[in-house]
């Protein structure tokens, strides 16, 4: 019987939890700065497994922010749909958030709902690092993909085609469903519209992920509407292959930390279906621009780069 596969660096504890993403962490205190070395294992277990998990760190608004600054330089909470009073890092991630709620009952497609964060922005988000505080007690869990490994899976003539075709991406409902005031007025005031190779090459590791947010990604660059969504759902139906992810069910001091260049995920629907609560806190880290396999970045349509918070709360 061969022996769990635990990787011990120093104190910290890593354990994986599928064969292509997701690891849980042990031996950490998130209350508390984290020594050099304990910073390096977590930032290396983020690249290599693209999405790791704390278990039992019930903490403050100001430790998550404290937390999250000790691997970058932190975002508004959300360049479009703002931050929890008081605190400009911080973004709510409510049941019943308004500004992303909509009206009608959407096309459930196997892809709905599946994302990578505001890649509306020219420069996405690096990372995302999101809090559990009011769980249910069953139902809520979360999904991530890895986005690499659903690159490399592709054969190779698709990969050497899609290797230099771009997509524009932005916020608007999905298929079925209507947009609210609160989505409109939000949407109106901070829009954001960027163009983004359909392949990124990833800026530490060099590998190249298929970069294809559902949610966001609206048409490919130069082909006709029949080949863009043709080929767009061909992708997204492959990127959220069940063997390409990872299904994480929180807790109460439950912490998701994952690389946003090389991942998507999918929000949970069924906690609509059950009257319990649910609560969680997201920091974003700010985010480079992505680059294509043919050297070519991307670019932004409508919108400004997303700032980080100190030079936010400056305006």
């Amino acid at each position: 019987m061969s022996a769990l596969p635990l990787d011990e660096t120093g104190d910290v504890l890593i354990k994986p939890l599928s064969a292509h993403i997701g690891a849980e962490i042990h031996g950490v205190d998130l209350t508390h700065p984290l020594t050099p070395s304990q910073v390096s294992a977590i930032r290396a277990a983020l690249l290599k497994w693209r999405v790791v998990f704390f278990r039992e760190q019930f903490l403050s608004h100001e430790q998550h922010v404290a937390f999250s600054a000790q691997f970058g330089e932190l975002t508004v909470g959300h360049p479009v749909f703002g931050h929890v009073d008081g605190h400009p890092e911080v973004y709510s991630i409510a049941k019943h958030r308004k500004a992303t709620r909509f009206e009608g009952e959407p096309i459930r497609r196997p892809w709905s709902g599946w994302h990578t964060d505001v890649t509306a922005a020219v420069n996405p988000p690096f990372a995302s690092i999101l809090r559990g505080v009011t769980i249910p007690p069953y139902g809520g869990d979360t999904q991530w993909t890895n986005l690499v490994i659903a690159y490399q899976k592709l054969s190779a003539p698709l990969r050497g085609f899609i290797d230099g075709l771009r997509g524009v991406h932005r916020f608007t409902p999905p298929p079925g469903a209507a947009a609210t005031s609160e989505f409109v007025d939000a949407v109106q005031r901070r829009s954001l519209v960027s163009e983004h190779p359909l392949v990124r090459v990833h800026p530490e590791t060099g590998e190249r992920a298929l970069y294809v947010s559902p949610t966001f990604l609206k048409h490919v660059v130069s082909l006709t509407a029949r080949e863009s969504q043709a080929l767009l759902e061909l992708l997204w139906e492959h990127v959220t292959r069940p063997d390409f992810t990872v299904r994480f069910k929180w807790e109460p001091g439950s912490l998701a930390f994952w690389d946003n260049r090389s991942t998507a995920h999918l929000a949970p629907t069924d906690i609509f279906d059950l009257d319990f609560d649910r609560q969680l806190y997201r920091t974003t880290l700010v985010g480079d621009v992505p680059v294509g396999p043919d050297g070519r970045a991307s670019v932004s349509i409508e919108g400004s780069p997303v700032e980080a918070a100190a030079a936010f709360a400056l305006n």
